[in-house]
């Protein structure tokens, strides 16, 4: 008999500076009709959005000036990944401060670390080990560059681990710097893209012990003919993110005929959604005809933090282990493909 795989506490972390009201009236400036600018700004205030965080800080200082994201000339792939390499590890390891002060984290046997918004090599697993004080023996897995549902497949590949190694007490990462690729562009739809992503970091421990949530079936989709409704483009000024008005459309047609989750939906207790954005939240509710709070947790991430990629479902899942709610439950996201990526799982624990 398989063991079950049981996340135990979920750390979160998010960088200093709240940069959405200085990149709304920045963004807001840099559009020159008026019409589309009051577009702009009534989709921003409509974006269910109130705060994202950066490691940035709007253009009054280090790193921001000396790299250019809000005046002079903007930086390249290669500068803005040298923010990355210094930034991500230290907000990586605040969220693995966050788990440790919630439970153990001794005896880590696994490492699985999920993060798109940047590459370097040695990884960030590696430099985790070393910042962490694990043991260099830890075995490591990079889920890299996969977008918003990440995170499904680091916390699918601690269970696979946990449920085949009785011993694994797995370590799962995500970090997300999505604020290092702000684009020069002044044109709305981008602006629009931009507008809903932030940095944070999550960690969590899997392992086969009792006590949290029980991780269940994973499933996976890829919807035919939608490859370019969302697409990262890898330039020289950064990780150019196009994503399409149609999105929200697409997911929910998809959900009433390409998606089928492994349960109904009408037997789900408990929602972990991807925040990835107001207008997706709201497709996926109608899709599946959900209860008027059934996303209660997700749209309260994407006020506070908004999309902060792979992370965002970490953050989720980290509200419903804070929550008395008990039941079945679903993890669903969204991400480049268009593809699907979920888990059940169930909370019974007191």
């Amino acid at each position: 008999m398989s063991l079950p795989a049981t996340i135990h506490a979920i750390g979160t972390a998010v960088p200093d500076t709240d940069i959405h009201p200085a990149f709304i009236d920045w963004a807001g400036e840099r559009i020159a009709d008026r019409r589309e600018r009051a577009l702009f700004t009534r989709m921003a205030q409509r974006s269910g959005i109130q705060h994202r965080w950066s490691v940035l800080d709007g253009g009054t200082g280090s790193p921001t000036a000396q790299g250019g994201f809000y005046g002079g000339p903007w930086p390249t792939t290669a500068q803005r990944m040298a923010i990355y390499a210094d930034a991500a590890p230290i907000l990586a390891t605040r969220a693995v401060a966050a788990l440790a002060d919630q439970v153990a984290i001794d005896g880590i046997t696994h490492l699985v670390v999920a993060s798109c918004t940047g590459f370097i090599a040695p990884g960030i697993d590696q430099k985790l080990v070393t910042m962490l004080g694990l043991d260099p023996t830890v075995e490591r897995l990079m889920v890299g560059y996969m977008g918003c549902y990440a995170a499904i497949v680091a916390l699918r590949s601690a269970r696979h681990i946990v449920r085949s190694e009785p011993d694994a007490r797995v370590l799962v990462v995500c970090v997300e710097l999505s604020s290092l690729h702000l684009q020069d562009d002044a044109r709305v739809e981008p602006l629009l893209a931009m507008l809903q992503f932030g940095d944070g970091a999550a960690a969590a421990l899997v392992s086969p012990a009792a006590g949290g949530i029980t991780l269940g079936q994973p499933f996976a989709m890829t919807v035919p003919d939608t490859e370019a409704l969302i697409r990262w483009d890898l330039g020289d000024h950064g990780f150019a993110m196009h994503l399409s008005g149609e999105v929200p459309g697409a997911i929910a047609q998809a959900l009433a005929g390409t998606i089928t989750l492994p349960i109904p939906a009408q037997s789900i207790d408990l929602w972990a959604v991807h925040a990835g954005g107001r207008s997706i939240l709201d497709a996926v509710a109608r899709a599946l005809d959900l209860a008027p709070h059934a996303l209660d947790h997700s749209r309260a991430v994407l006020r506070a933090f908004g999309n902060m990629s792979s992370a965002t479902l970490m953050f989720v899942l980290a509200r419903i282990l804070a929550g008395n709610a008990r039941g079945q439950g679903m993890a669903l996201a969204f991400g480049p493909g268009l593809a699907a990526e979920g888990l059940t799982f169930h909370r019974a624990d007191a």
